[in-house]
Order: C-alpha cells, then structure tokens, then sequence
C-alpha cells in the first residue's frame, strides 16, 4: 500500500508540473490551453502506474506496441481510458488496432489506411487516425514523406468507419528542443498546404506533435496534442 501511495504522490506532482508547462506554453503562444490535449505515453509502465494517473485526473494513455497495449486495455476494463497507438504500426496488426484504439497516430500508407478502415466498419469502431510525416528521413523512423501525403487524405475521403482528423511528426532528437522547432513549423506548414489544395479542414484539425523534451516549442509551433511519458512517468522500464 505504501508503495502505491508513493506512485500516487510522484505521478501526481508530475502530472501537475506538465500541465504547468502546458498552460505557459500555450500562454506564450496566445492559445487557449484547453484547445491541447495530453497523451501519456504509457508504454514499458506497468498498469499501477496508469492507474495512478487516471487518479490524478489522466484519461487518455499512448501505446507504442498492439501486443503491450492490449495487455493493458483488458486489464483495465472497469476504468475509462482513451487509448492511443502512437508506435508503427504493421498491416497485419490493423484489424487488432482498429477495433481497440481510439485514436491511431501513425498511419503513413494508403494500404494501412484501408485496412484500418475496413477493421473498423467490421468491428463497429471509429477510431480517429493521424497521417504520420516524415520530415527527416531518418532510417530508423516511419512515415509518408511530405509529396506523399496528399493522396493519402484523397484516399481518406472515402472512409466509412475511420476518420483522419491531422497529422502526426516524429523529429529527431536534439538535445536543445529549439532545434526541434523547424519539424514542428514545417509540419504546420504541410497542414497548410494540404488545406490551400481543397483538403477539408475537418480532416486537417489535429497536430500531434512534441514529447517531453520539447512539447513546450511544439506547442508554440501550434500542437493539438503532446505526447508525454518521461516526465510523467520516469524514465522507461
């Protein structure tokens, strides 16, 4: 009990302090800190610890890996929980995805895209999708690349389950989270791009973008939504 007591204690206070950061940020920018939702990215941390945010007043959680993530979600049935998938996802994996997730961050294909949507309509979900951009071409990461995008969302237009509301970027990470600040700007400036071609802005409403190290300059650049782990909930397991 104690030591649920102390996870309770320190996931609490730090919860409070992103949530600081959050609101200056957001204040910084001459946004309405209500208009940024918080993703804790819950992935490697045992369920305890989900639950001691949730009772910090948390609800919406991020995964990394289907398998991981479904571990969880049964477990933690009784509990009201938006859970995310903000790690790769492999075609194989959609028709799992689809039908537990309610926000998938990390679409990059039109071939993932149609099987998320056919899971879906199967299973009687309607899970809001993110198109992942690869602004860095880093070999390690996933995404459409910027020329990529557009057919993607021309495609999205005949969803009948799924819905795509945004885009997602994963930059490299940099030490000094000022230099971060140009993915997030040139992230905006695709969404921009994409509503100056006839893309419905409806389909464009969402920026996910920026972690622990640098969601504050994400949210300066115009983020919707942070995806924060390490400063909730330590470092990984």
């Amino acid at each position: 009990m104690a030591d649920l007591l102390d996870l309770d204690r320190v996931i609490s206070a730090n919860l409070a302090s992103v949530r600081t950061r959050l609101v200056a940020a957001a204040r910084r920018a001459s946004r309405d800190p209500s208009s940024i939702r918080l993703v804790a990215i819950s992935k490697t941390h045992p369920l305890d610890a989900v639950r001691a945010a949730v009772r910090a007043g948390q609800t919406a959680f991020g995964e990394n890996r289907v398998q991981e993530a479904l571990q969880k979600i049964e477990a933690s049935s009784d509990t009201p929980i938006e859970w995310h998938l903000v790690g790769h996802l492999q075609s194989n994996k959609a028709r799992k995805a689809a039908s537990v997730f309610a926000c998938i961050h990390s679409v990059d294909s039109i071939e993932l895209l149609t099987r998320l949507d056919a899971a879906a309509l199967e299973a009687g979900t309607a899970p809001t999708l993110f198109v992942q951009v690869d602004l860095a071409g880093e070999p390690t990461k996933f995404g459409a690349t910027a020329d990529a995008v557009q057919p993607l969302f021309e495609a999205a237009a005949s969803c009948r389950a799924a819905r795509v509301t945004g885009l997602m970027v994963l930059p490299p990470f940099f030490d000094d989270p000022e230099e971060a600040r140009p993915y997030f700007r040139r992230l905006r400036e695709v969404r921009e791009a994409l509503v100056a071609r006839g893309v419905p802005p409806s389909m464009l409403r969402e920026l996910s973008m920026g972690m622990s190290h640098d969601f504050e300059v994400a949210i300066e650049e115009g983020a919707t939504l942070v995806r924060v782990g390490t400063s909730i909930f330590g470092v990984r397991g």
